[in-house]
């Protein structure tokens, strides 16, 4: 376990200096050796921490040139693209592409939910508007994000569909760090609770085309405010 543990900390702190764009796409890592002494460990661990990466397809290995750092589009690890995505450079084109993200799957979990939530879930979803109601006028961002995150979980568990969630737990972390940063502007506040309080009639309704169309709504106001309020004036 402890060398397991091992492994695992110099495959994160690489991960780490290739996202801070220490090592770019294209760029030879550190060999074996260097890795070792930098982190006091045996070059059979180290070897071990590579593979990791490797198996990622975060690395490649091209014989007798060196270990290369892939483009971030072939890597197959969720939670590798999600630090990129949370901890890159590029945050706006991050931001972007998870909405677009949330798009596809969301409107999809939306128009499931319509036909297979509970009363007591439209309930529940009501109650949340009414938190972000309430934590707009007291200028409580932390609540308001957690009253816009609770809704949405609630919708994703509803439509019935067990690899939804799945998909979006790993999101969470994130998702979290951008409302923060969105939720903070009034004008997206607003927004965002009009399109929350349709959404939920649009359910109450039980009107699949509906419950879809108020979700694609909700997703592209989401990407306006992005690009019209928060990266506009980056």
């Amino acid at each position: 376990m402890a060398r397991q543990s091992l492994v695992g900390e110099v495959a994160d702190e690489l991960l780490d200096r290739i996202i801070s764009g220490e090592f770019p796409p294209g760029a030879t890592v550190p060999g074996e050796h260097e890795l070792s002494a930098r982190h006091e460990v045996s070059r059979m661990t180290v070897r071990e921490a590579m593979k990791t990466l490797q198996a990622q397809r975060i690395l490649s290995v091209e014989r007798g040139r060196g270990t290369f750092v892939n483009p971030l589009s072939r890597w197959t690890s969720l939670e590798a693209v999600l630090r990129a995505a949370s901890e890159g450079r590029n945050e706006a084109e991050a931001s972007i592409q998870l909405i677009e993200l949330r798009r596809m799957l969301e409107t999809g979990a939306c128009e499931l939910a319509a036909t297979r939530i509970s009363g007591q879930d439209i309930e529940t979803l009501f109650a949340h508007v009414a938190a972000m109601s309430t934590a707009r006028e007291v200028n409580d961002v932390a609540a308001f994000v957690e009253a816009d995150l609770a809704f949405h979980d609630v919708i994703l568990h509803a439509s019935g569909n067990v690899f939804v969630s799945v998909l979006f737990e790993p999101l969470h972390r994130v998702l979290e760090k951008r409302r923060t940063e969105t939720s903070a502007v009034p004008a997206i506040q607003e927004h965002a609770i009009r399109h929350h309080r349709a959404i939920a009639e649009a359910l109450q309704s039980r009107d699949s085309s509906r419950a879809r169309e108020a979700m694609d709504a909700h997703m592209q106001q989401t990407l306006d405010d992005l690009k019209n309020l928060v990266l506009e004036g980056k």
